[in-house]
């Protein structure tokens, strides 16, 4: 090979951009590269990842692998392409914000269900950042090159979110959640009848071992990072509870993840099991019952509620409160309903 045709192979290597980057962690048996892949990109197909690597799209430890290569412990696995991410490239949307609260400085907003909060595989428009762009102009980029964004939750979770507007107001809020002096309170409905009034789970929170696209808990702290969820009974309602869970860390899937853990999955939370009818009877009616309150609430019970900090500029601390979404307040009703007229459990 010619020094000219390498010097124009590293230089489309140059021209690569990285769209995910997986470690492989402490992998306990070798795994195809395709395989392992799956476990980690959601919406993606065998058939692509594996034309992604005859396309030498897909590198380990910085070279470009086939689709048989085993992944082994502590390899880092990326996929490259020769365009830039689609989260990357913007686009600003007209899409309807509910503002809690807003001066020069931040705003609050109320994030309906099905929203996604910033792009990503699969979700490049209709997100919230697509909406901020539209909106605003000039918010500062967080670590990871999305504007005004200080924390985030889950696509089909509801509730409060603060957004940044200036670099200090970034930076300032972003240190209030790292240092764990900012308040987060959700509601949330989970399976079963929880015995304890109140409760702390602690255990470090990671990727699953096996399903990549579910966190685990591990409490010997061998894998993931610190993570604690203070929880106290709102209301009982024979095989469901209402709780109130406060965010001590705010790691990925952390109420989802802790309070499975415990026992007590999230109602009607598909990724962790909870769309199934893990409390009550074998009644047909009930289970026709639990089919309907997931007709009503079709994602996981889960609502950002009460959302607390200190203003960057005034140092007032501010605290803001929502009202259940029209979804979850339905569901409720029905199981309270049910409730009356049933002797559970």
């Amino acid at each position: 090979m010619s020094a000219e045709d390498q010097n124009e192979i590293d230089s489309q290597d140059d021209e690569l951009y990285e769209h995910y980057s997986f470690d492989a962690g402490k992998l306990s048996n070798p795994l195809r590269v395709d395989k392992f892949l799956m476990n980690f990109i959601e919406n993606a197909t065998r058939n692509k990842i594996q034309q992604a690597a005859k396309n030498g799209n897909i590198h380990v430890n910085g070279k470009p692998v086939k689709q048989n290569y085993k992944v082994k412990a502590n390899d880092v696995v990326k996929v490259l392409f020769e365009y830039p991410p689609y989260e990357h490239l913007l686009t600003p949307e007209n899409i309807p914000l509910d503002i809690v609260y807003e001066d020069d400085t931040l705003l609050v907003i109320n994030k309906p269900a099905g929203m996604v909060v910033h792009p990503g595989h699969g979700n490049y428009s209709g997100t919230l950042i697509n909406a901020l762009v539209y909106h605003f102009d000039n918010l500062p980029n967080n670590s990871d090159n999305r504007p005004g964004l200080v924390h985030r939750i889950d696509k089909d979770t509801t509730g409060l979110l603060v957004i940044a507007k200036t670099e200090h107001a970034l930076n300032h809020l972003s240190n209030q959640f790292a240092e764990k002096t900012s308040e987060r309170e959700y509601a949330a409905l989970v399976w079963g009848n929880i015995e304890e009034e109140e409760g702390t789970v602690e255990g470090h929170i990671g990727r699953h071992h096996k399903n990549r696209l579910q966190m685990d808990v591990f409490t010997d702290g061998s894998h993931g990072k610190e993570a604690v969820t203070h929880y106290k009974v709102t209301e009982r309602l024979g095989y469901v509870t209402l709780v109130s869970c406060k965010l001590e860390t705010g790691r990925t899937h952390q109420i989802r993840v802790h309070m499975k853990h415990i026992g007590h999955t999230l109602f009607n939370d598909a990724r962790y099991g909870g769309d199934k009818i893990l409390k009550g009877t074998s009644f047909t009616k009930y289970k026709q019952f639990v089919e309907n309150c997931f007709k009503v609430l079709p994602r996981q019970a889960l609502h950002a509620k009460t959302l607390g900090f200190e203003h960057p500029e005034t140092g007032a601390f501010l605290r803001f409160d929502s009202e259940l979404p029209a979804d979850m307040v339905e569901c409720l009703d029905k199981w309270r309903n049910y409730a009356r007229h049933k002797d559970l459990e």
